[in-house]
């Protein structure tokens, strides 16, 4: 799993003060994010998995890239709106099932996403020396957000502060998933690295999501006079 086959974190919108549609507005992005998650991540994961138990490691691959395409051709032709995670997903897992069943090197496979966290990693990172880092640029895809809130003085630094977070998340997925790689074998390693992966995501998430709020409280309070 990759940091890749992670949203953007979720930022802030104005608020009345008679009413909160903020606390709304995220449930409605916790829910878009979980079953975006789901499909895209969980479900590929879990299916690997399985296949990779009862069947070995090249139908595994072959199965979690069926889902994916599956999964995708099943929203154009309901026409549901496609997922940018799952456009993301079938094209790495393509990219990377390509790969592993031409050269033999199943390795790479499993390196790929790992390669992938500590890129993505350096790119919030760096983008920290912008006039926006990269969550302020990724932010209003998930949540609605006017241009004076976006660059109200608290939600710049959520912005900063959200970019070096995910930045270290990434760096930690990163370490990690090359560990366990280097430590594990295969079975072991997609089970732990998947379950890891998830678990940490999710806590990043939550971590985010709360800043957001903490911040959403601040900005949207009538000012005394």
């Amino acid at each position: 799993m990759s940091i890749l086959a992670l949203p953007a974190p979720v930022s802030a919108v104005p608020v009345s003060p008679a009413v909160c549609p903020h606390r709304a507005a995220l449930a409605g992005v916790l829910r878009t994010v979980g079953l975006s998650l789901l499909v895209a991540c969980g479900v590929p994961a879990v299916l690997f998995y399985a296949v990779l138990e009862t069947a070995g490691l090249g139908p595994a691959i072959l199965s979690a890239l069926a889902w994916s395409y599956g999964a995708l051709a099943w929203r154009r032709v309901t026409g549901r709106p496609t997922s940018g995670l799952l456009v993301l997903t079938v094209t790495i897992l393509t990219i990377r099932t390509v790969f592993t069943l031409s050269t033999g090197n199943t390795y790479v496979y499993f390196l790929q996403p790992i390669i992938s966290d500590a890129v993505v990693a350096a790119v919030f990172l760096t983008s920290l020396v912008s006039a926006r880092p990269l969550v302020a640029r990724l932010a209003a895809d998930f949540y609605p957000m006017s241009p004076d809130l976006a660059a109200h003085p608290r939600v710049r630094r959520l912005f900063s502060r959200l970019t070096t977070f995910w930045g270290a998340v990434c760096l930690v997925k990163a370490a990690l998933g090359l560990w366990l790689l280097e430590s594990l074998s295969i079975g072991s390693f997609v089970l732990v690295k998947n379950s890891a992966v998830l678990g940490l995501t999710a806590a990043a998430v939550a971590v985010t999501i709360w800043c957001s709020l903490v911040v959403l409280r601040h900005v949207s309070a009538p000012s005394t006079p």
